[in-house]
């Protein structure tokens, strides 16, 4: 059976590649917040079990039997977020932390049941869907990034980066969540970007901006 370090692991590289990083141990080092030597050891043992690949040069990929488990995982995450925000209610902005929880517990035919209650194709309380969409594609369905966003124009948030609790809490405070219209109002030297929303007028800095994707109102 297959441990939960190792599901953490082949889910970190998924994600990774979705968003156009190259995996080298360091990558995975950072979003899982462990050592480099831990990584060492753990990338040994996965692709001892042919679930990863390893080149010369150091960049990590899955199998095909890795890349199974992976999505397989953060499937199951997704649920998990939706059933915690349209079921229960929680909060949009803490639903990732308890579905980092509690996707290692769900049993299949607990995921099975939330599959047919919920459905695939509806997107989580951040905006995102169950099938990762990397940048490219979202720039081809009309997206953006607030750091890309024109000064006297009208956006509504598509989606919002995750794995931040502070940041997804501070943004919430904001007026900042999925589905919220915000209008810019200037862009300034400094990087940051004025803004309007249902907060009022506001100030966001660059590396926050970094982390909203939205589609302009037309």
């Amino acid at each position: 059976m297959i441990t939960v370090s190792k599901e953490d692991y082949l889910k970190a590289i998924l994600e990774a590649e979705s968003e156009d990083e190259t995996v080298i141990s360091a990558t995975l080092a950072h979003r899982l917040s462990v050592s480099p030597p831990a990584v060492t050891m753990a990338l040994r043992r996965l692709k001892k079990d042919g679930l990863v690949r390893v080149q010369e040069e150091g960049k990590v990929g899955l199998t095909p039997a890795g890349r199974k488990i992976a999505r397989k995982l953060i499937l199951r995450h997704h649920l998990i977020e939706r059933m915690l925000a349209e079921i229960f209610g929680m909060e949009w902005y803490k639903v990732h932390d308890e579905a980092e929880r509690l996707e290692h517990a769900v049993s299949p035919d607990f995921e099975a049941r939330l599959l047919a209650r919920l459905g695939s194709d509806g997107a989580c309380p951040h905006g995102s869907f169950s099938e990762l969409e990397s940048p490219s594609s979202r720039r081809q369905r009309g997206l953006l990034l607030l750091s890309q966003s024109e000064a006297g124009k009208t956006y509504t948030v598509s989606s919002i980066y995750e794995r931040d609790r502070r940041l997804l809490e501070f943004l919430d405070g904001r007026g900042i969540r999925p589905g919220a219209k915000l209008q810019v109002t200037s862009r300034n030297y400094d990087q940051t970007i004025a803004l309007t929303t249902s907060a009022g007028a506001i100030a966001l800095g660059g590396s926050a901006a970094e982390r909203v994707w939205v589609q302009p109102v037309r």
